[in-house]
């Protein structure tokens, strides 16, 4: 699993790591502050990103195992020796990326691509090995984009409808996936941090924006949930507030910690 390209990676990894919600990530770094060593699993790594957010922040003697079905994005995610890149297909295979040495799970922009029975399997194995997990960046359904569109909210709504297909793991969470997980781990004894961590771009980030909305509209179409003529007015027009620094939009994210009750 992955589904995206190096260059989109790219393109949204400074955006991703100003939205990261701070609060959440000290609360990481603070868990963890005391250890001598640290031995961190990071599932559906794409190119590494959580890892070069994370890892300035935590104990000196760090070890990382970076998880990706992709290929491509893990020969990018290769870093200093104390990081190790493996293939796996986490919809098979999850547990493997469990097992052994590992302290803390991280994970970014996965959560709601995943079924409530992976995430379920998901927290499951965690609790069972007294694991933490810090994920970030789940789509949690909220958008706001200005100036306003009349078929803004139609778009939308097809794009969080988008959302709940299989992405690999069964029909998706989508929206609804940090909530669901933090209720899920909640239910297994762990006490859950949780902030939002809300992508903002300005009139000046034309090239994600228009990213952005040629993905949703290539998402409203795919769901056959909008006319197709409106779905192109929509994002002509939409393209033409970007072109002149007239369009800012807010996606909204969800970032959390979760560590077992009593850990120390």
């Amino acid at each position: 699993m992955s589904g995206f390209s190096a260059d989109w990676l790219a393109l949204r990894e400074p955006h991703d790591r100003r939205a990261r919600n701070v609060e959440v990530l000290d609360a990481v770094v603070t868990a963890f502050a005391s250890h001598i060593s640290l031995n961190v699993a990071d599932i559906g790594c794409g190119t590494g990103s959580t890892y070069r957010v994370l890892s300035p922040r935590l104990p000196s003697t760090q070890r990382w195992r970076l998880y990706d079905n992709d290929l491509s994005l893990l020969a990018r995610a290769a870093g200093p020796a104390n990081v190790t890149t493996l293939p796996l297909d986490l919809s098979r295979d999850l547990e493997a990326a469990l097992d052994g040495a590992v302290d803390l799970v991280t994970t970014s922009a996965l959560l709601d691509l995943v079924s409530v029975r992976w995430l379920e399997r998901f927290a499951t194995e965690v609790a069972a090995r007294r694991l933490s997990v810090y994920a970030a960046l789940s789509y949690d359904g909220r958008a706001k984009l200005d100036p306003v569109d009349e078929t803004d909210a139609k778009i939308i709504a097809a794009v969080n409808a988008h959302q709940r297909t299989d992405k690999g793991f069964g029909p998706a969470l989508g929206p609804a996936a940090a909530q669901a997980a933090v209720e899920q781990f909640e239910r297994l004894d762990y006490a859950v941090m949780q902030g939002v961590s809300d992508w903002v771009f300005q009139p000046g980030d034309r090239e994600i924006q228009t990213e952005i909305l040629s993905g949703w509209a290539s998402a409203a179409r795919e769901t056959g949930d909008v006319p197709l003529d409106q779905v192109m007015g929509w994002l002509t027009r939409r393209r033409e507030l970007v072109s002149s620094g007239r369009s800012t939009i807010r996606v909204g994210h969800v970032d959390f910690f979760a560590r077992p009750i009593g850990m120390r």
